[in-house]
């Protein structure tokens, strides 16, 4: 199936007709100092980590006086952590879900994941095809060289995120799209959401968070368990171009196309 967007014509037809829908969200923003050249962030269940442009993966440590960012073991280009645990793909696009403070290898390979599902994993590979792997699996992974249940997914996405309400996604010409999915992987299959993003984050609490192609950040308003899609994008203006957020706690970690870190309040 692919995935096509509601919204036809030029890409500078398409994001004006974006701007027209959405409204303005402000948030205060201040630069992260303790942490630099970050790749992309996640943030779930009060946890925090990061990998930074030569693939080192931290974990935020909370601290009375101040936070730390520890180094972690390894090297990974993309890291999540959420319900199902903390997960995190390699430069080979290698799984791994990280167990007793080591990372233990999975079946499979994706270029990005996503733990935020409830208690299930998502992903995408290189040929941008959508797995689910059900919460069952995922708890009771034991290493590498025991097969996993990987369920495909319909379309072709290059990102994805998962959260209470429902999987958010975004394809290679920058649409969006929305499924339910359970614990088994059942889904309801994609809807299209009008505008583009390049990326997109689902929160621990349904709270949806996207950049786009020039660095603006959107969240999505109006998402309750009976409105999972929302109802319109609000933007939230920043003086830097952004490539990467993740949202947790009322907190919003954003990294800048220069790989520079901010944390961003209401």
């Amino acid at each position: 199936m692919q995935l096509y967007r509601d919204i036809m014509g030029t890409t500078a037809f398409v994001l004006l007709a974006f701007s027209l829908l959405t409204s303005t969200s402000a948030w205060s923003c201040t630069e992260v100092k303790n942490i630099k050249n970050l790749l992309q962030i996640d943030a779930g269940q009060g946890h925090v980590v990061a990998a930074d442009t030569s693939e080192v993966p931290y974990y935020l440590r909370r601290g009375f006086i101040r936070d730390e960012w520890i180094r972690m073991l390894g090297f990974v280009k993309h890291i999540t952590v959420g319900p199902a645990g903390t997960w995190c793909v390699d430069k080979t696009d290698g799984l791994f879900k990280y167990s007793d403070n080591i990372w233990v290898q999975a079946d499979g390979f994706l270029k990005q994941v996503d733990a935020g599902g409830d208690q299930f994993i998502v992903g995408t590979n290189k040929q941008d095809k959508p797995f689910c792997l059900k919460s069952s699996a995922a708890a009771g992974l034991r290493g590498h060289g025991s097969p996993l249940p990987w369920t495909d997914l319909p379309g072709s996405v290059k990102y994805i995120s998962c959260g209470p309400f429902g999987c958010w996604a975004v394809n290679k010409d920058n649409a969006i799209v929305f499924m339910t999915l359970n614990r088994e992987c059942q889904n309801s299959g994609w809807s299209n959401i009008e505008g583009m993003l390049s990326m997109i984050e689902v929160a621990t609490d349904g709270s949806v968070f996207g950049v786009n192609a020039v660095g603006d950040i959107y969240t999505r308003d109006g998402i309750t368990a009976k409105k999972p899609k929302g109802t319109r994008w609000s933007h939230i203006p920043v003086k830097t171009a952004m490539k990467h957020v993740s949202f947790d706690l009322g907190l919003l970690w954003a990294v800048s196309k220069s790989g520079v870190t901010f944390s961003c309040k209401r």
